[in-house]
């Protein structure tokens, strides 16, 4: 497990460096493109990763399987879209540090978008920390939440040790 999560992790960066890199790109080039793709590739490979350690973690009987895979297919799809809000906003932050753009009222902005999108993937896990439990078992759910908490801890240091560093705040004084 560990060599997979290290080429998972691989992956992640070089669609993190692929998206910094796209921030410093002029808009008229193909990078959007390119950089879609990439992190397609990266969640396909993501995706294809998650359920080889699911399957090895939760080691579900026939019928248990039966019950948790079209959950998790589900959780997939939800999961995708608060995942996309974050790539968005992880270019935003990207393209303004950049541009020199990201002044007080915009880190303030993100900010809430960032916490709001880590809510949303807390929400969506205890969503589907119940549906698991009631379908399959709890000792099940909490399995899938051990997988996918150390999935996404993995994601979200890659992601930090990306970022560009915070110094480069445009800070405006605020009035006495």
């Amino acid at each position: 497990m560990n060599a997979n999560l290290y080429r998972f992790g691989c992956a992640a960066v070089l669609a993190l460096a692929t998206l910094w890199a796209s921030a410093q790109t002029p808009a008229s080039s193909a990078v959007p493109d390119d950089l879609r793709a990439v992190l397609e590739l990266l969640r396909s490979d993501a995706n294809t990763f998650k359920i080889e350690t699911l399957n090895q973690a939760l080691q579900l009987t026939a019928a248990e399987a039966e019950a948790f895979w079209p959950i998790y297919r589900r959780y997939e799809q939800e999961l995708a879209a608060v995942a996309d809000r974050k790539i968005a906003l992880l270019r935003e932050f990207g393209e303004r540090c950049v541009q020199g753009t990201l002044d007080d009222a915009a880190a303030d902005q993100m900010a809430k978008r960032w916490l709001a999108n880590a809510r949303d993937r807390l929400n969506l896990w205890k969503k589907y920390q119940k549906r698991i439990a009631k379908a399959v078992s709890p000792a099940r759910a909490a399995q899938f939440l051990q997988v996918e908490h150390q999935m996404a801890l993995f994601l979200d240091i890659n992601i930090a040790a990306e970022m560009p560093a915070l110094r480069t705040v445009t800070v405006t004084e605020k009035p006495e």
